[in-house]
């Protein structure tokens, strides 16, 4: 039986992101975090995207601040998913904070 790697769990969570299932897809990323598999940035993006696409904007928040706290620094796909998720359930304030704050955090680097 094959085991599977970050790539079909990655496949499994875009899935989840076209069908508005939003909970599997985080349930997955849970999954993948209780073994030996480690979460990339295309794992944590289609979360976001998912979330996003079911106005689960609190939840992709988390995500970005869940990526802050690991080695996976938010990258420009993963921060788009987050402010499209706020954009989307009109929390224009959130993404024009999460805009700022990465746009600061680059002109400091």
């Amino acid at each position: 039986m094959l085991e599977p790697d970050v790539i079909s769990c990655n496949a499994g969570m875009s899935a989840c992101e076209k069908c508005g299932q939003w909970q599997q897809a985080l349930s997955l990323l849970s999954e993948m975090r209780e073994t030996a598999l480690e979460p990339d940035f295309i794992s944590c993006s289609a979360c976001m995207s998912a979330c996003e696409k079911s106005g689960q904007w609190q939840q992709a928040l988390s995500l970005l601040s869940e990526m802050r706290e690991t080695t996976l620094e938010p990258d420009l796909i993963s921060c788009s998913a987050c402010i499209s998720a706020c954009e989307k359930a009109g929390q224009w304030q959130q993404a024009l904070s999460l805009l700022s704050r990465d746009a600061g955090g680059e002109a400091g680097s």
